[in-house]
């Protein structure tokens, strides 16, 4: 049951991810600023799933 739990986490967290990012592309400002923006998104969502797998 843990397991379960576990991968609903992971498969939530990385859905926020995606919306996140696809919201990032909405946003009307240049492409430099967004790239920054999405790598820092890319960087938390990792982190984020690193702490599911109880690296962290």
């Amino acid at each position: 049951m843990v397991g379960a739990s576990v991968l609903i986490g992971i498969l939530i967290t990385f859905l926020v991810i995606i919306l996140v990012l696809y919201l990032v592309q909405r946003l009307p400002i240049d492409a430099k600023m967004r790239q920054i923006v999405q790598v820092i998104v890319i960087l938390i969502g990792i982190i984020s799933l690193l702490k599911y797998l109880a690296v962290f």
